[in-house]
């Protein structure tokens, strides 16, 4: 058995993918699915802010690509939003100041559909959290899980607009965030009354360490595929 760490690789079919825009643009990312199943669940994964240095390889993405598909059989889209560059390459396009990234979205959505991919759940990031919230209202996902959401971009009016469909919402608040801490965060979510907000004591904005990487995931199989919980810690 080997002890999993922070860079440890389990079996998956992984491959590059582009994805077209409707605004024309070309963006690069990579999807990983189980090496010898069906995938039980997808999630979509949107990074954290591009000018602070968010991109596809940010940790937590990076960590559900390598794990997911085998300890879970779920399938793992990560993206580069619109200008932003990684190992994988560049998106094309500039920073849209999350206006504009809602194309990107869409983008991530259809393509899931096209490659008929089971219960897509959207998963942000910090600034990738307010992507979901502000564009996700119309269209088909499973749910959202929203890590780190700082609500910059957020606000009241699009946060009411949630009340109007049954989408699952899930907000994973650090305890020592550096934007938006649980009682704010309850506060703040307080017009979405059916939100389900988990604290989590320690936990911090970037989520460093194996023990919060570790943590995020497992709220994270816990609603696309509970029956894989818990998460083993070994691997043969």
């Amino acid at each position: 058995m080997t002890e999993i760490r922070s860079t440890t690789e389990l079996p998956a079919r992984r491959r590059d993918i582009e994805m077209t825009t409707e605004d024309g643009l070309v963006l690069v990312g990579e999807l990983s699915v189980p090496e010898n199943a069906d995938s039980v669940g997808t999630v979509i994964f949107l990074h954290p802010l591009p000018t602070a240095g968010g991109y596809m390889d940010s940790h937590i993405l990076r960590k559900a690509a390598l794990r997911l598909p085998a300890m879970a059989a779920i399938a793992v889209l990560r993206f580069n939003f619109r200008g932003v560059t990684s190992s994988r390459g560049t998106s094309q396009g500039i920073f849209g100041e999350g206006i504009d990234e809602r194309f990107d979205l869409e983008a991530a959505v259809e393509f899931v559909r096209a490659e008929g991919l089971p219960t897509p759940w959207l998963v942000g990031w910090s600034f990738g959290t307010e992507v979901a919230l502000n564009h996700t209202h119309n269209l088909d996902v499973a749910g959202l899980i929203l890590l780190s959401p700082p609500l910059h971009r957020t606000s009241v009016t699009t946060l009411e607009r949630w009340n109007d469909n049954s989408t699952p919402i899930v907000a994973v608040i650090p305890e020592l965030d550096d934007y938006l801490k649980p009682a704010e965060a309850r506060e703040r979510f307080a017009v979405i009354p059916r939100i389900d907000i988990v604290e989590v004591e320690a936990g911090r904005h970037l989520w460093v360490g194996e023990k919060q990487a570790s943590r995020v995931l497992s709220e994270i199989v816990e609603r696309v595929n509970p029956t894989a919980l818990p998460l083993p810690t070994n691997w043969p």
